[in-house]
């Protein structure tokens, strides 16, 4: 949790020539927040980065509510106070999809925070816990040598020319 901004910030340094997108939970963001001056430092040439503001941790399941949410966090304020080029703040997902292909075609560094409402929660005293096998982090971690080997290949690539 908490790493996406940074890893699409170096892929995007690898491939400043396509639109790359990190997509982060809130509270995800909150655990990495100086990973937003990384990327704002960097200046990366296409990089879209789109926090989902629900205010809770583990949407879906406890719902807890998110530390600090009161006054709630602005995130496309942040980005724009650490130097993102561009902000936005979507309440809809219609208006969000209104303005993604001017995001996709536009070179920029972008925050994009959509504020949503968190599901109904499905655990709690009376509801326990599902087992959540360690799937996830055996995905992740196959996923890593692929993507490595698809970077250096289109490095490669671009070398040659």
């Amino acid at each position: 949790m908490g790493g996406a901004a940074c890893l699409a910030l170096g892929i995007s340094l690898a491939r400043p020539d396509i639109p790359i997108i990190a997509v982060d939970g809130d509270a995800s963001l909150l655990m990495e927040l100086g990973g937003m001056v990384s990327v704002a430092s960097a200046r990366p040439a296409w990089m879209i980065h789109v926090v989902i503001n629900n205010a809770v941790q583990f949407n879906g399941a406890v719902n807890m509510t998110r530390p600090g949410c009161s006054p709630p966090h602005e995130f496309a304020a942040f980005a724009s106070a650490t130097g993102y080029t561009r902000s936005f703040t979507f309440t809809s997902l219609s208006a969000l999809q209104a303005a993604l292909p001017r995001l996709l075609t536009e070179p920029q560094l972008a925050m994009v925070e959509l504020k949503i409402e968190a599901d109904a929660q499905r655990i709690g005293a009376d509801r326990t816990q599902p087992y959540v096998p360690d799937d996830q982090f055996d995905r992740m971690r196959n996923a890593v040598p692929v993507l490595r080997t698809a970077l250096l290949k289109d490095h490669r690539q671009s070398e040659r020319g």
